[in-house]
Order: structure tokens, then C-alpha cells, then sequence
């Protein structure tokens, strides 16, 4: 594979960096913008890995600012603006909404930030199952294992306390997938000879639930993610990408090039700022996509040690982090596939065990990288363009699942 793969994708991608474009002012808190003055904030939700709690922690002063208690230890989406948090508690059949206290306002040329006290809503979303969790063009979709229908919602609804919910008929329950769309939805088609094996494919229905198109093949359907115009969901033969036409989505399906080894993804992030997605392949090795290229596209990335969690980096567009079991964590160019930095945090965290054995989460706040560490009860704060640990924070439990939220704008409030 060619080096720099993703550097062509540079000069065609102009999309809008979306919520990175606050993020991206993250630079500076130290001058005025109008009446206003910069205000730079940061905070970090963890959930821990065996008692129903999320932590809302100032990333900047490295304080704790309030612990919510929920119904079951929760998996962690933020939503895109960064206003909304929702803690999906699958064995607790219950879906959480907090407010992070964090909101910007965007004017244009600035955008206004407005920071106020944590809060968990009394906004709860019941059901068998809940999983994977996609938010596109400002909906929200939530899955649940359990249902023959997936849930679609706004933030701002929700967020108003009252989730303006309609339903996509997904036929029946099995682990899938819905991607939600102004007039459509996207969802996975469920394994007809078995439904509690992966989905088989996609399609496209519009509000009324009626088939757009046909159904397009993608066997041992899993893993799914967003990045510019494109949103995609991995298979055992490649990926399924989806943009729209006409306000209606179109899937096409990009296969695997012969030149891959044996394998497949099954879990996706999306680039923010860059059009590339990023993938497991295999226990130690990552491939990034970039779907300009179709199947010159892919490049294998090839790990020290079995990876242990990965995440990009919304604010510098061609970093990505991995974190793997020997306690690692590695610094990853996107543009070239190369690992840049290393630095080792922890005490290995074997991958042999229970998937769902407390291992360390990465997230991304401002100029700062945070892993949890269960097994220590801490998080450890990496300044990214040193690469050396700033901080480590004591956290009582099995601090778990992490996501940041925050940015700089302006505050009209001094």
C-alpha cells in the first residue's frame, strides 16, 4: 500500500468540522471578542465499570464535579453539539440523559459558550436492550437488541424533556444497527435463518416504513460510523457506505481489496476534519479507509501488542490514539499509518478474559488525552504535543467508559 493515503483526501475534503469548529478555538482563553472574553471548558463523563454512577469531572482543574447515580453501569455517547450525554445501560433496559452543562451558540464568524452546572434529566428512554446509539444531520437513533422498532429523536427535544420519538420498523429484534435521516432511516437487515446472528445487510425506509430501493448485501453486519458526508457500516466483505441524494440515502458497498489479509472490522470511528474511517482488523492491527480511493483505499496498521481501545482526535485532524494491553498508549498519523508516539501508563491490561473485563477508555479534551485506569482507580492526563503525562487523578471505583466535552467560545457574562 502507498504511503500518505489519506493525504489526497486533504485537498477534497471542505466539509465543516461541525463540533471540532469550537473545539478548534481551543488555543486561546485570553483575549476578547467583542463585549465578550474566551472561555475555555472542558469536562470528562465516566462511567464506572461495576456501580451505576457517572462522574462529571473539569478536565481543566482536574476536579470532580458531580456524581450521578443511574440504574446500571452505562456505555457513554456524547451527542454531537456536546450538550447531551446518554448513558446506554443495556442489562438496566434503560437509556440516561445529561445535560453536561456545556453549550455553544454559534453566531457566525464566533460562537458563544454557555457554562452552567451538570445535570441528569429526568428523561429516560425504556426498552429491552438498548445498544448502539447514531446520531446524523441532527437525529438521533437508538437501538434496542430487544424491539422489532428502533427509536428516532432530536437532542433539543430531549434536552426540552420531551423526545419528539418516531419509529422504524426493523422486523424483528436481533443486534442491529439504525442511522437516522430527515425523512428516512437506514437499518439493518436481520439474518433470516437466525436473528440472533449478525445482520445480513441494509436498507433504506422512509417515514411511512415503506422499502426505499432494494436491500444490499453486507453478511456479519457490525460496527458503524460517521465522517463528513459519509456514514458507513463494516461486514465481513467490506464496508457499506451511505450518502444522500436528494435528501435520500443511497448505500453502495465498497468490498475488501485482495490485497488484505483474512479479516474483517467490526468496530468504526469516523474522522473528524478528514473523511477517513478507522477500524479493528484483527486483535493487533487497525485499518484506516479512505473511501476517495475505493479499494486503494485501505492500509493496514500494524500494532505492538493487541489494541485495547483506539479513539481520533477531533481537533488535529491526522491524529488518532491507541491504546494497547502491554499499557501503551501510541499517538497514530492517519496520513501515513505510521505510530508517531509512544508512552506507557499502565500496568498491561491482558485482552484474554471477559470482553467486558474493565480495561482502559481514551478521550480526547482540548490539548489533553485521558485514559481511564481501573485498575489503578485513576485518570491519567497526556499533554498531545509533548506526549508526556501532565496529571494523574485519583478516582474511587472502576472508572470505565470516558467522553469529553467542551471547547472555547465567547461568554458575554464578564
Amino acid at each position: 500500500m502507498p504511503p500518505m493515503f489519506i493525504g489526497k483526501a486533504l485537498t477534497a475534503l471542505a466539509f465543516a468540522i461541525s463540533s471540532a469548529a469550537v473545539q478548534a478555538h481551543d488555543h486561546s482563553d485570553d483575549h476578547a471578542h467583542g463585549d465578550g472574553e474566551n472561555v475555555t471548558a472542558w469536562r470528562l463523563l465516566v462511567a464506572d465499570q461495576q456501580d451505576a454512577v457517572v462522574h462529571v469531572i473539569d478536565a481543566k482543574e482536574k476536579s470532580l464535579l458531580d456524581t450521578f447515580e443511574i440504574a446500571g453501569p452505562a456505555a457513554l455517547h456524547r451527542s454531537r453539539s456536546g450538550e447531551a450525554v446518554f448513558a446506554v445501560q443495556g442489562a438496566a433496559n434503560t437509556v440516561s440523559v445529561i445535560n453536561t452543562g456545556i453549550a455553544f451558540h454559534d453566531h457566525g464568524d464566533h460562537a458563544d459558550i454557555e457554562v452552567s452546572a451538570p445535570a441528569l434529566l429526568d428523561v429516560t428512554l425504556e426498552g429491552e436492550r438498548p445498544a448502539h446509539f447514531v446520531e446524523r444531520q441532527g437525529y438521533i437513533a437508538q437501538w434496542f437488541d430487544g424491539e422489532d422498532e428502533a427509536r428516532l429523536f432530536t437532542e433539543s427535544s430531549t434536552l426540552s424533556g420531551e423526545p419528539d420519538i418516531r419509529v422504524a420498523n426493523v422486523e424483528a429484534p436481533h443486534h442491529g444497527v439504525a442511522v437516522p435521516y430527515h425523512s428516512h432511516a437506514v437499518v439493518t437487515v436481520v439474518n433470516p435463518e437466525d436473528s440472533s446472528q449478525r445482520p445480513i445487510g441494509a436498507k433504506v425506509l422512509d417515514s411511512d416504513g415503506n422499502l426505499v430501493g432494494g436491500e444490499v448485501a453486507c453478511p456479519g453486519l457490525h460496527g458503524s460510523a460517521g465522517s463528513g458526508s459519509l456514514y458507513a457500516l463494516a461486514c465481513h466483505t467490506g464496508l457499506l457506505l451511505i450518502a444522500t441524494e436528494n435528501g435520500t440515502p443511497q448505500i453502495t458497498h465498497l468490498p475488501y481489496p485482495n490485497s488484505l489479509p483474512e479479516g474483517s472490522a467490526s468496530t468504526l470511528l469516523g474522522g473528524i476534519g478528514l473523511q477517513y474511517f478507522m477500524g479493528n482488523y484483527g486483535p493487533d492491527r487497525l485499518i484506516l479507509v479512505d473511501p476517495t480511493e475505493g479499494g486503494e483505499g485501505f492500509q493496514l496498521v500494524q500494532l505492538p501488542t493487541r489494541r485495547v481501545h483506539f479513539a481520533v482526535d477531533p481537533i488535529r485532524a491526522r491524529y488518532a490514539y491507541v491504546f494497547t494491553e502491554d499499557g501503551q498508549l501510541h499517538q497514530l498519523d492517519v496520513l501515513n499509518g505510521e505510530l508517531t508516539q509512544s508512552l506507557r501508563l499502565t500496568e498491561p491490561y491482558s485482552m484474554d478474559g471477559h470482553w467486558n473485563e474493565p480495561r482502559p477508555r481514551i478521550a480526547v479534551a482540548g490539548d489533553q488525552v485521558v485514559v481511564t485506569d481501573p485498575n489503578a482507580e485513576a485518570l491519567h492526563f497526556i499533554d498531545i504535543e509533548t506526549f508526556e503525562q501532565l496529571e494523574e487523578m485519583p478516582l474511587e471505583g472502576k472508572p470505565y467508559n470516558i467522553v469529553a466535552v467542551g471547547g472555547t467560545g465567547v461568554s458575554h457574562n464578564n
